[in-house]
């Protein structure tokens, strides 16, 4: 594995075999390890977001989500080995906590979406042992988030899944995870619980092969324009830029 940077943001190389390695061995040694998952979009925002650029730079991995984050490396001339979606880390992770019966906490979403993605895992993966599968909020409103933290280390959680959206997920995870000391690895997994709870149908193999999983998602989720926009016109001139002021 090695890092490369890409709009001053560290993005971690490595294949699907390193991956499972890196996972293993976080969760077989001492200390809580933050995991972050940087597209087009979160190198935009951190450019304009300092503590969210410190954050994502002081991951101990950053696995490169995005067609768009790919191709930079190709532009650049440091190829990054293989894109791993947020939605294929997810999955490994459980198939890993699955192996190792280790215990799984989904934080985020709504109640119902939080746990029907949650029994949609444990279904395939079952001796993952699944202690939570909630939002932050109650019937009282929003939980402050110590009472969160100590519902996580109640339940003694060796793997702990944010979906609260970019940038918030990553913030809340590098301020709480110290608290969690059970957590063996903490990562922002944005919309995957939307994915896994069956509520939104991801892009068919054909658009995803071909980089156009982001038209897709346009034609079914218009109102992502901003942020589809971002990917695919404001990142590449970015990129250009920099690299151009630095030729």
């Amino acid at each position: 594995m090695n890092n490369i940077k890409i709009l001053g943001i560290t993005i971690s190389s490595l294949g699907l075999d390193e991956l499972r390695a890196v996972l293993l061995k976080y969760l077989k040694t001492d200390g809580s390890k933050q995991i972050v998952t940087p597209n087009p979009e979160f190198c935009v925002r951190a450019g304009r977001d300092f503590e969210f650029r410190n954050i994502l730079n002081k991951a101990d991995l950053a696995i490169p989500d995005g067609i768009g984050i790919k191709l930079a490396g190709l532009y650049l001339g440091t190829p990054i080995k293989k894109r791993i979606t947020g939605i294929r880390l997810v999955r490994e992770l459980c198939q890993i906590a699955s192996d190792q019966k280790k215990k799984v906490y989904f934080l985020g979403a709504t109640n119902k979406t939080a746990l029907e993605a949650a029994r949609n895992l444990k279904s395939k993966y079952s001796d993952m042992k699944v202690v939570g599968a909630e939002n932050e909020y109650s019937v009282f409103g929003k939980m402050k988030d110590d009472k969160v933290v100590k519902k996580i280390n109640q339940k003694k959680a060796d793997i702990l899944f944010v979906a609260f959206g970019a940038p918030k997920q990553e913030k809340w995870i590098y301020y709480n995870l110290p608290k969690m000391k059970s957590v063996k690895i903490a990562v922002g997994v944005g919309g995957a619980f939307d994915y896994y709870s069956g509520n939104v149908k991801r892009a068919p193999s054909l658009f995803r092969n071909i980089g156009l999983e982001w038209l897709y998602r346009l034609i079914r989720q218009p109102w992502r324009i901003k942020r589809i926009f971002t990917a695919i016109m404001v990142f590449p001139v970015k990129l250009f830029f920099k690299r151009k002021n630095h030729a």
